[in-house]
């Protein structure tokens, strides 16, 4: 189904002569976690330790792998920011090329408006050439847009960054998005105020993200009154080098105090609902990945608030002006 591309990362080993590598792989591909370790093994007389924590993304990359080997070798996230300048370091994207994605995208253009901007995530945004053709086949005009330096293909969208739909906002009338689940698309639902269709490669299945946007908004209104009345609020940092977002965090420190309430600063590499019991406080505020708010606050007993949402509370920001919470370079 997935392409690993095992080949290029052994040739990779061997050219560089690495004595040692670590293998840091998404949940979704644990599986192949020993195969992969044989493989590069066998290929170049290496040690490779395979890394067992969870990763959630290139922002969850593993840089202190130089304690236990020569090189990380990272599948199924491409680079962010300035990881492509650490030589030691070697990303395999994982590509799926499903073989009948032309009938899939025939299917779906005949509810899609006539400007449509393409979207896909990493494992998908191969296929963003060969959807467009297909589109402009059936009398779509194209856009694929160009996002910031957290970006590293045209089309791609993170789950934090949908910077790829803004630059193309203002041509289109909706998105096509290629990948799987509600999370990346949502980002951009949110981003743009553009409808999103969702079409699955693999399985054909069309579906629109508005309902789970509304679904979406109407919790994170909950949350967010709910918060209102906090005193405390516990203010989170993540250690995780792609999710370090301190000065956001002191800024808000700043302004919660400003207002006579309380606020603690709490750095934690894994962000979860069993560490945040030991600490009395109203209401949290994520810095880390808007995920760990946006999918997850169900898990926790007191509000969870993207950083956005914190605005609102502290009335920085309208409800009228919501935005997801997205991360961007470092300037």
């Amino acid at each position: 189904m997935f392409d690993l591309d095992l080949d290029s990362a052994a040739s990779w080993i061997k050219k560089r002569g690495y004595r040692s590598v670590a293998v840091q792989l998404p949940e979704g591909l644990k599986m192949d976690a020993l195969g992969i370790s044989d493989f590069l093994s066998r290929s170049g007389e290496v040690a490779v330790t395979v890394l067992g924590d969870p990763c959630y993304g290139a922002c969850d990359l593993f840089s202190d792998y130089r304690r236990h080997a020569d090189a990380l070798v990272h599948f199924g996230h491409s680079p962010i920011d300035s990881q492509e300048s650490d030589e030691d370091i070697f990303f395999v994207e994982v590509r799926a090329e499903p073989e009948d994605i032309e009938k899939h995208v025939a299917v779906a253009s005949r509810d899609l408006p006539h400007r449509i901007g393409l979207l896909a995530t990493v494992q998908y945004v191969g296929l963003i050439p060969k959807v467009k053709k297909a589109l402009e086949t059936n009398g779509k005009k194209v856009f694929i847009g160009t996002g910031d330096s957290r970006i590293f293909h045209p089309g791609q969208v993170l789950g934090c960054n949908f910077s790829a739909a803004e630059s193309v906002n203002g041509e289109v009338d909706a998105f096509l998005y290629l990948g799987e689940g509600d999370f990346h698309p949502l980002a951009a639902a949110f981003g743009t105020e553009k409808d999103i269709a969702v079409l699955n490669p693999l399985t054909g299945e069309i579906r629109c993200v508005k309902d789970a946007r509304d679904r979406m908004l109407r919790k994170r209104f909950a949350a967010i009154e709910s918060a209102k009345g906090a005193e405390s609020f516990l203010v989170i940092v993540c250690t995780k080098a792609g999710q370090d977002r301190s000065a956001q965090a002191d800024a808000l420190i700043g302004e919660i105090r400003v207002r006579g309430k309380k606020a603690y600063k709490l750095l934690m590499n894994e962000v979860g609902p069993d560490a945040l019991l030991p600490y009395d406080v109203d209401a949290y505020i994520s810095t880390a990945c808007p995920r760990i708010a946006m999918d997850d606050s169900a898990r926790y007993p007191k509000p969870m608030l993207t950083v956005t949402e914190a605005e609102i509370v502290l009335g920085l920001r309208d409800w009228e002006k919501y935005e997801f919470d997205s991360i961007t370079p470092v300037r």
